[in-house]
């Protein structure tokens, strides 16, 4: 077996598994779960709690630029 021969085997490999992915992308039984997913951004879902950073908050962020303008060395460690 040639390298010509190996390469087109590969080529065929290839186009065989990209064929496999876009039929099992637009397969029927995949459209629920991708318009799902693609709604996911709009649902509005109030229950949950949100998952926020105390120490970012405009007051915390205030205490530390008024820290900042002293010369005191680096507070970062």
């Amino acid at each position: 077996m040639d390298m010509g021969t190996f390469r087109g085997i590969i080529t065929l490999l290839v186009l065989i598994s990209f064929l496999g992915i876009i039929w099992w992308a637009y397969s029927k039984r995949r459209k629920k779960d991708f318009d799902e997913a693609a709604n996911l951004p709009f649902a509005d879902d109030d229950d949950e709690p949100q998952n926020r950073d105390d120490s970012a908050s405009g007051r915390e962020a205030d205490f530390r630029h008024a820290d900042s303008r002293k010369d005191k060395g680096d507070k970062n460690t």
